[in-house]
């Protein structure tokens, strides 16, 4: 059982015990109403009590919890943030290279497929000469 059940429990069972008592005992019927209703304003005001004491300590951890949950929020925003945009930088960079690469391959079949054309005409001739020299 948990503290507050277990104060909650305390106190009832203690409001109850008194009740049974002082209607047992030997006392006019107006001594004993005001006794049950002295008593049960005490419990009332312990019962409030330990409610607010409880409602207190829940609201300071929920709180916290809160607090923990929103920094370790942010603290993983940041490292996940940052992680992508690395990522993405370095991803860029290999984009580059392939293109890079790429265009040099290309340039490469080019050279090797202008040696195999035959010029049709002497323009063809020309640019064929001038696509060698490139």
């Amino acid at each position: 059982m948990s503290k507050p059940n277990t104060v909650i429990a305390l106190v009832a069972g203690a409001a109850l015990g008194a009740a049974i008592g002082i209607l047992y005992a030997p006392e006019s019927g107006e001594k004993t109403r005001r006794k049950i209703k002295k008593q049960a304003k005490k419990a009332k005001k312990e019962l409030e009590a330990q409610a607010h004491k409880t409602y207190e300590q829940v609201s300071e951890k929920a709180a916290h919890i809160s607090s923990t949950a929103s920094s370790k929020s942010t603290q993983f925003s940041g490292t996940l943030g940052d992680r992508i945009e690395t990522a993405l930088s370095s991803a860029s960079y290999r984009a580059d290279d392939a293109i890079s690469a790429l265009e040099d391959k290309l340039e490469q079949l080019r050279a090797q497929n202008a040696k195999f054309q035959k010029p049709s005409s002497s323009k063809g001739a020309a640019k064929t000469e001038t696509t060698l020299n490139s």
